[in-house]
């Protein structure tokens, strides 16, 4: 099976972080990440735990992990429900705000974090950022060249009768053609922006009362909003607990009103989207991979295989 489910953590995580308060280092030099060398700072008179890479991921939680990190980039995996970046003037946590805690050191000393695959809030999986304007532009042209390939697994609703298909629809904003309740809700329209999504499926697995679901890895080979949510409903097959593009999408009206109920479990049976980036692979270099995320892997293995 091709499905990557979670793994146990290594005996050596180098990604753990440390803020260290010294009384002879500023406060915005003194992060380290051990166990890293840890030339930055002389002398330590409170050493206070910031973000913690060894600890298991949390489907409900705002930690996060490092991939893979570099002088110019680190490779995050995000957790669902945290945000990428700030929407609001508020004090919600958001996955650029920690990376910001985490590179102090970096942005100190003339570097920045910039962030250069966003993912939904309720989309886990990997996030690959620049630590510095040299490497924010080079992956951006990337990225314009599309030049940086993206996977992603997605827990569907019944069993596609294909193996392997593509959808080439153009989207657009839905309210800018016909009434939406939604403001951000997309669709297929002929006057939208290019869009194209390669899909494979990797597993068919059903769960108690016979409900038929599959596990699809898609190739988004454009970058439009919410694509790949809109292209797998497209072919009938929406994703495990989307909210918006699933069953009914007056569940995300009354969920706004509601937040989540028994009412909406049943229905959604998840409460986030069933969607987690996989892999990512920048043209003639690295590739890295996340495994199923604990919420999602607890679904497929709370199954029986046909």
């Amino acid at each position: 099976m091709s499905v990557l489910l979670p793994q146990p953590l290594g005996p050596l995580i180098a990604t753990n972080s440390l803020r260290a308060i010294s009384s002879e280092t500023p406060s915005s030099a003194c992060t380290v990440r051990c166990p890293l060398v840890y030339s930055r700072v002389k002398s330590f008179s409170v050493i206070k735990p910031v973000l913690s890479a060894s600890e298991p991921l949390r489907a409900n939680h705002g930690d996060f992990r490092i991939v893979a990190e570099n002088d110019d980039l680190i490779v995050v995996t995000k957790p669902p429900f945290l945000l990428v970046h700030p929407t609001k003037p508020t004090s919600a946590r958001t996955l650029w705000g920690e990376l910001k805690q985490l590179l102090a050191f970096e942005i100190a000393n003339g570097g920045q974090v910039s962030i250069v695959n966003r993912l939904d809030r309720e989309t886990s999986g990997l996030v690959l950022v620049a630590k510095n304007a040299s490497a924010a532009r080079r992956f951006g042209l990337l990225m314009q060249e599309q030049r940086i390939a993206k996977e992603y697994l997605a827990i569907v609703w019944g069993w596609p009768d294909w193996e392997m298909t593509s959808v080439d629809a153009p989207l657009a904003r839905q309210g800018a053609h016909i009434p939406s309740p939604i403001w951000l809700k997309q669709m297929i329209h002929s006057v939208g922006a290019p869009a194209r999504t390669d899909f494979r499926v990797e597993e068919r697995f059903e769960r108690a009362g016979g409900e038929r679901f599959a596990i699809v890895r898609a190739f988004p080979r454009t970058g439009r909003t919410h694509q790949i949510r809109v292209h797998l409903s497209s072919l009938g097959h929406p994703i495990v607990g989307d909210k918006i593009y699933g069953p009914d999408e007056t569940l995300y009206l009354e969920f706004i009103k509601t937040g989540w109920t028994p009412k909406l479990e049943r229905q959604l049976l998840l409460p986030r989207h069933a969607l987690h980036s996989a892999a990512l692979e920048i043209e003639n270099g690295e590739k890295w991979t996340s495994d199923l995320p604990p919420d999602l892997a607890e679904f497929v293995m709370d199954s029986s295989l046909p």
